[in-house]
């Protein structure tokens, strides 16, 4: 997967990015910190947010993936947040056979397919998919650099530079408009 550094397209992207949520989750310390101290819906809730701004910056679609595994009678359930596809496996399914199943289906498509997850064992799996990988801390530093370089486009360099007026004024001047400011006249 390409590092994300343009405004996403208006076209609808060939690229996929596939989400262990709870891999990630409780690889961020941020999220596993809300796990502990608040709940897991909390975390879950906030890595979907995550994924939506990244998305938003991005030419990428990205499906986060729950599993379900033991939740009895469980069934699949997919929905959309934020233009995130969300899903939750069905019982006796591991977040990893749905993804493994979704990328290798995806990558038949002739789809550009990432899978993010530190789990050593599904990186394997999924490069025989056909899919590239790429681990929760790296996926982190992408999401925060696209973040930074979305700020820096945002608020170009003659934004960021004093108030041009004051810059041409004399010293003197400057002090007594600094003391104006101030209220020290």
């Amino acid at each position: 997967m390409r590092s994300c550094v343009h405004v996403k397209n208006k076209d609808k992207s060939d690229e996929y990015l596939l989400v262990d949520g709870y891999n990630i989750i409780f690889a961020w310390e941020e999220l596993a910190r809300l796990v502990a101290n608040e709940s897991l819906e909390a975390a879950r809730n906030s890595l979907i947010a995550v994924l939506s701004n990244y998305q938003g910056l991005c030419a990428l679609n990205i499906i986060v993936v729950f599993d379900a595994y033991r939740v009895k009678n469980g069934t699949e359930k997919i929905e959309l947040v934020n233009n995130v596809s969300v899903v939750y496996t069905r019982e006796k399914e591991t977040a990893d056979n749905f993804i493994e199943r979704t990328a290798g289906t995806l990558y038949r498509r002739a789809y550009n397919v990432c899978v993010a997850t530190s789990d050593i064992v599904e990186q394997t799996i999924i490069l025989g998919k056909g899919a590239t990988k790429i681990p929760a801390e790296t996926l982190l530093t992408r999401i925060e650099d696209a973040k930074h370089k979305m700020k820096k486009s945002i608020a170009p360099e003659k934004y960021q530079k004093r108030n041009a007026l004051y810059d041409s004024l004399d010293p003197e001047t400057q002090k007594i408009w600094e003391d104006m400011r101030r209220g020290n006249t």
